[in-house]
């Protein structure tokens, strides 16, 4: 047979069955454009963020040594004096140069106290209206603020919450609140992903964000005509001399760039990861599809065979055709990618990060992964049954087709699985045993991918004893018609293992997942009954503002009220090693609020004069003892000498490793102002006053929008709320791999049917009505799907379990199994299968009995 001719050969089978082809083009479709559509959606969140980054950067931007991207953590951003312009515009090369106050430590409420931020994490930034800003931005209603009762804000900001000018904002910063009138509105040239930015005078933006007149957060300088923004960073800078940070324009964009760009591979990485499991299914659902195939052709194999076609030839054919279903997928999943990204872009707006469709951006890298993948996991999954057709010997042509596998075979992959499984089962073992949760955490990993891919090799083996189980429960109520759906899928072990480990892969990831966070969660909530003694923590976006720590001391019904600070530190240990950390500077009450084991010393001594305390692991790491004397050098501060006055245990949830040092001991080292905001307070009700406590707590923070005050329960369902908030997103995902997991038993079915025509005609011709037909398929597909969710949810619960051991490692103590979610996802599979079985039971019962019956 010449090359051509298996050309021909292979369109003309691939076109004869494409109805059977459809749903494993689907399964490749769908994951080619989730993998597509994920490039195209990060690489268009890149060019928002390029474009607005290049567009507000000036050619050279002088700030402070000390300023940080994600602001001030004492609330008031790194300034330097207003001397400093008058230096930089006498440099070489500088054509003109500004200085701007900036900050994103504010909060800005409207005349009902409703934030006027970003609901999705963007910032809010004020500052003062510069000629920097014309860059990106045009005023196109009102005009730019003149005095200390005016602001402008963005477009963006001014339609979201309904904003007109006249209408009042308050400005919530840590020199205190004040109030304008929006005399302006201003909107972006270039796409704003959802930052709030409001525009005072200059005066007033110094005042009222920095806490004093006469300095600026950074100067934005513009290069002479000629002079290169390198050339002129080395000019300014030699005006110069202070602690001051210089950067070009691609510098401060690169900067930036850095800033998101890790969120965005987090994101980038995670939904490509999802992508992989959906390619895993899909890989299954193309085995079985072509399996089937080839069982169902044998006798046409044989026949090619007898006239002359070569093994290889028989091979090269199967493999034509899986090349054409890779193509033909890839190139369509190239284009629902596209969609998929620009729908991404929508919600995300909806959500509020607003992306526009005028930045999409399609390298041309995106197309060629898309279609390299899909054609590459394609053939690769087809080579298995490409081989088994090339080994249909001519004697076939006299058999009947779908001759059983080989024996021999079967049981080489069953010690194979075994040997998998087992070892997989050692791995998981090895990693509860593990002193580290770094050490057990890649044996973990060794463990779920040898134990996936055993229970994958073994599925055949399990199929048999885990089927007749089921069907021994659930089948044997509906009588012959039970039985025979029984035998069905017990028929052909090897595709109904197939099958259901596909479906296995998702569920099994599901279970791991909601073990996992219940065990979190339970963890948590144990530790914070144990550990918590107080009965109020408040929180706050950026940290809680003095006015609201001041507010919260005064609350009636309190007996006492704690403020927590992060203190940047660079500590030297006796031994003379260096450590950069951060001490939690508190006020005596904390030992109360939050009970701590010490393994040696008193925790209240930690926070006397000059002492403080340190976590076990840190203390066994540099061999320190209760008595020993740490060199501490403060983050805008001196240095001091502090005793070490108690060792607290590492075995907790809570403030695991931290170090604390009395309040007073912080505020004789850092100057007044330069201590950083609170970052939680806890407060402690009267004897018997909890809830006007409570109340009293929440009426004195009210003006803040961004200040939380939460009893112990409230806090509960906040933790419970966000790893449920993070593990819906991971379901959403997954359901990815779902989809393509039931389209994988909708087209075993599918071909199931077609394979068993003669015989579904033949039981048709002697009485079983079409209504026992569709039931039988109906319950067939059940029994499938029910074999992946019990196998699948039975391996996830023992990832789930050995991961908790490891988190346990880390505090998190307890083990939770979330039995609602696992018998939930059992049963949703079993009309998952019913759901499945609709079309091939419809079609089945269609057939015409006497066609059916004259079938070859």
């Amino acid at each position: 047979m010449s090359a051509n001719t298996v050309m021909k050969t292979s369109l003309r089978n691939f076109f004869a069955h494409k109805g059977r082809m459809a749903l494993s083009a689907v399964a490749v479709l769908l994951s080619v454009a989730f993998v597509c559509g994920t490039l195209v959606f990060t690489d268009t969140m890149n060019t928002t963020f390029d474009k607005l980054f290049a567009a507000t950067s000036s050619d050279v931007t002088v700030s402070p040594k000390a300023a940080r991207s994600e602001g001030s953590d004492t609330g008031r951003p790194e300034s330097m004096p207003a001397s400093t312009l008058t230096q930089v515009k006498r440099a070489d090369g500088v054509k003109s140069a500004e200085g701007a106050v900036s900050s994103m430590n504010v909060t800005v409420v409207n005349a009902d106290n409703k934030n006027m931020g970003s609901e999705n994490g963007g910032p809010t930034i004020a500052g003062n209206w510069t000629r920097n800003d014309l860059r990106s931005m045009d005023i196109t209603s009102g005009h730019a603020p003149r005095g200390p009762t005016e602001v402008m804000v963005d477009s963006d900001t001014a339609d979201k919450h309904h904003l007109k000018m006249g209408d009042e904002l308050r400005t919530i910063a840590a020199t205190g609140d004040f109030r304008a009138k929006i005399v302006g509105i201003a909107s972006f040239k270039v796409t704003n992903p959802g930052a709030a930015v409001v525009y005072f005078d200059t005066a007033t933006a110094q005042r009222e964000l920095i806490g004093q007149s006469g300095r600026f957060t950074q100067i934005n300088v513009a290069a002479a005509t000629g002079v290169s923004d390198t050339v002129l960073k080395k000019n300014v800078a030699a005006s110069l001399d202070g602690p001051y940070k210089f950067q070009t324009q691609k510098e401060t964009a690169d900067a930036n760039r850095k800033d998101v760009g890790s969120f965005m591979d987090v994101i980038k990485y995670a939904m490509l990861g999802f992508a992989g499991i959906a390619f895993l299914v899909g890989i299954f659902l193309i085995i079985n599809t072509f399996s089937m195939l080839v069982a169902q052709r044998t006798r046409e194999i044989g026949l090619m065979r007898a006239i002359g076609s070569s093994r290889k030839q028989v091979n090269r054919s199967v493999l034509v055709e899986a090349l054409l279903l890779g193509v033909f997928g890839s190139i369509v999943g190239v284009g629902a990618g596209v969609g998929l990204a620009v729908g991404l872009m929508k919600m995300m707006s909806a959500a509020g990060m607003d992306l526009s469709t005028e930045d999409l951006t399609v390298k041309w890298t995106t197309p060629v992964v898309g279609l390299l993948l899909g054609i590459v996991v394609t053939v690769f999954a087809a080579y298995v049954p490409a081989r088994r057709a090339g080994k249909v010997s001519p004697m076939a042509a006299l058999r009947d087709a779908g001759t059983p596998a080989d024996v021999k075979a079967g049981v080489v992959r069953a010690l194979i699985g075994l040997v998998l499984t087992g070892g997989g089962g050692f791995a998981l073992y090895t990693a509860t045993q593990a002193a580290k949760a770094s050490e057990g955490s890649l044996w973990l990993g060794v463990g779920i991918v040898a134990t996936l891919i055993g229970f994958v090799v073994i599925g055949p083996l399990l199929a048999g004893g885990v089927v007749r189980v089921i069907s021994a429960v659930l089948l044997r109520m509906f009588g012959s018609v039970g039985r025979m759906a029984e035998r069905n899928a017990l028929r052909n072990p090897r595709r109904t293992g197939a099958t259901g480990a596909a479906l296995m892969i998702g569920l099994a990831l599901v279970a791991c997942l909601s073990v996992v966070g219940s065990s979190m969660v339970a963890s948590a909530t144990s530790e914070l009954d144990k550990s918590v003694g107080a009965d109020f923590i408040v929180e706050g976006q950026n940290g809680l503002k003095p006015q609201a720590a001041e507010a919260l001391k005064k609350a009636p019904y309190v007996s006492h009220v704690t403020e927590v600070k992060y203190v940047k530190t660079k500590l030297t240990t006796p031994g003379g090693t260096k450590e950069d950390e951060e001490l939690v500077a508190a006020t005596p009450t904390y030992a109360q609020d939050l009970r701590r084991e010490t393994t040696a010393g008193e925790l209240s001594a930690a926070y006397g004069k000059n002492a403080m305390s340190v976590g076990s692991e840190f203390a066994k790491k540099n061999h320190l003892e209760v008595g020993d004397t740490m060199n501490v050098a403060f983050e805008r501060g001196r240095t001091a000498d502090l005793k070490i006055a108690a060792i607290t245990s590492d075995d907790t949830t809570f403030d695991k490793g931290a170090m604390y040092i009395g309040l007073a001991t912080a505020k004789q080292y850092v100057p007044a102002g330069q201590l950083p905001l609170n970052g939680m307070m806890f407060a402690k009700a009267d004897s018997g006053k909890a809830d006007q406590a409570y109340k009293a707590l929440k009426a004195s923070v009210a003006s803040d929008p961004t200040v939380h005050v939460k009893d112990q329960t409230d806090y509960k369902q906040t933790l419970k709320d966000q790893i449920g908030q993070l593990l819906n997103m991971i379901y959403g995902l997954l359901a990815l791999a779902i989809i393509v997991a039931v389209l994988g038993v909708v087209n075993t079915l599918a071909l199931s049917v077609v394979e068993r025509t003669r015989e579904i005609g033949l039981m048709r011709a002697i009485g079983l009505s079409r209504r026992q037909l569709r039931r039988m398929i109906r319950l067939e597909s059940v029994v499938i799907a029910l074999f992946g969710a019990l196998i699948g949810l039975g391996l996830g619960m023992g990832w789930g379990a050995t991961a908790q051991k490891l988190l346990a490692l880390e505090g998190l103590n307890v083990l939770e199994i979330p039995w609602p979610t696992i018998i939930g996802v059992f049963i949703g599979s079993a009309f998952v299968g019913l759901f499945a079985a609709l079309v091939p039971a419809f079609r089945a019962g269609r057939m015409n009995v006497l066609n059916a019956i004259a079938t070859e």
